[in-house]
């Protein structure tokens, strides 16, 4: 099938859709020159018809039909920015029954369903692509897949969730609370008024499941990452991380080990000198390291519409292009293979923890011998500050396996001076 003009189909016409729909009036033409492919926006649905009349298209090319898209013999690429995994997944499932290659910004879908439908779209000499899904605009999908196809990557780490990061931020430069800077995020568009996948970190952890299959090969399911969010993360913390030379940053942590993969997403240390370290606000920022290439960073917004919608019509015009010159279903994930995955226990970090006591004789050796006995070595150990009979104490460790660790800081918690709710957080090695 050699096509000169592409017709693209729109399913979703919310802030990312509304994006995509003024990108490609501003852009359209420039990309069709690029790719020599003309492109033309041939159908829109979304069940909300005020929404649809807002964007002021043309009344023949709108439905509250989804069918009206996926059915319609003249459309070639479906862009899906519904969202959530039904009834995307079955909207995405038909159009490739219906012989159309398929576009989505869908992260939850990616992650949950993505190695049954790209089998799905190999099976029908199609393609799907979701360079959308991590990363807003920042190139991530298409580097994996195609630029660093050569080396092998040992290790992927990634601030892959504007909301926490802006808010570590404002809590980091302005001293506020986390519930302070989760309100100032809503105001400004960069947190959901429902925050939970965000502030409980599954966001970030469908983003490293993407990720990982890419880097890794491997096929991979939500179990098998382990996911802690930032809601015990305090301004304190973040403070006293600052004056030991740190910062905290929600990170999404993919490493391919002798023993298996380990997947992971919590709060972490981040060294000032990091380059992650300076990655502010509602900006991402992916650290890849390659046994050939060494490191790499990708940096940019992470979200938004016309980023979003950037890394949407990129897809979209690598679709027409491989239509336009007959190189249709060109699936080039590989089928994912079954891997080993090393439980967080069995993990080597480093962790801070902050607590209250009673300062009085022997706190210090109390906690010296709980630590002790699980062969757990202290890199600092400092005496923040002291309110009436109670002190705030510091501590980092050296390198121990999370397994012993925990059952050191077990101990620790059942010292009669040692108060309840301590704050733990590990360092990023």
């Amino acid at each position: 099938m050699d096509k000169e003009t592409v017709k693209i189909g729109l399913l979703g016409s919310g802030t990312i859709g509304g994006g995509v729909i003024a990108l490609l009036n501003r852009n359209g033409s420039e990309i069709s020159e690029k790719i020599d492919v003309n492109l033309v926006l041939g159908k829109v649905a979304d069940r909300d018809l005020s929404r649809l009349q807002a964007l002021r298209l043309p009344e023949e090319i709108i439905s509250t039909k989804a069918v009206d898209v996926l059915e319609d013999p003249e459309i070639d690429v479906v862009i899906e920015l519904i969202g959530g995994i039904e009834p995307a997944r079955s909207m995405i499932i038909s159009a490739l029954d219906n012989g159309k290659h398929v576009v989505t910004a869908n992260k939850d879908l990616m992650a949950a369903y993505g190695e049954e439908l790209l089998s799905l779209a190999r099976d029908k000499n199609l393609n799907i692509y979701y360079e959308a899904s991590v990363g807003g605009g920042i190139p991530l999908i298409r580097p994996l897949k195609q630029s660093l196809i050569a080396d092998r990557i040992c290790r992927l780490v990634g601030i892959v969730n504007g909301t926490t990061n802006y808010i570590f931020t404002r809590m980091a430069q302005d001293n506020l609370s986390l519930e302070e800077a989760l309100s100032e995020a809503k105001k400004l568009g960069f947190a959901e008024a429902d925050p939970s996948s965000d502030i409980e970190g599954r966001d970030a952890a469908y983003k490293l499941m993407i990720l990982s299959r890419l880097a890794f090969g491997s096929s991979i399911d939500p179990g098998q990452v382990y996911v802690e969010g930032i809601s015990a993360v305090t301004d304190q913390d973040i403070a006293y991380a600052r004056e030991i030379g740190f910062t905290v940053k929600l990170l999404a942590i993919g490493e391919k080990m002798p023993e298996g993969l380990a997947l992971r997403v919590h709060p972490a240390l981040v060294p000032l000198e990091h380059p992650l370290a300076s990655v502010l606000n509602e900006f991402n920022a992916i650290y890849i390291e390659g046994d050939a290439i060494g490191e790499v960073m990708f940096y940019g917004r992470g979200a938004g519409a016309m980023p979003t919608a950037t890394a949407v019509l990129a897809d979209v015009a690598e679709a027409a292009r491989s239509i336009r010159y007959n190189c249709a279903g060109a699936v080039s994930e590989k089928s994912f293979q079954k891997a080993s995955f090393v439980p967080i226990k069995d993990l080597n970090n480093r962790f801070y923890l902050r607590f209250l006591a009673d300062d009085r004789p022997g706190v210090f050796a109390a906690l010296a011998n709980a630590f002790g006995d699980e062969q757990v070595s202290l890199d600092m150990v400092i005496q923040k500050r002291r309110v009436d009979s109670t002190a705030e104490i510091v501590l980092v460790t050296h390198d121990v396996r999370e397994e012993a660790f925990h059952r050191a800081f077990k101990k620790v918690m059942s010292i009669p001076s040692i108060k309840p709710n301590p704050s733990m957080i590990r360092l990023l090695g």
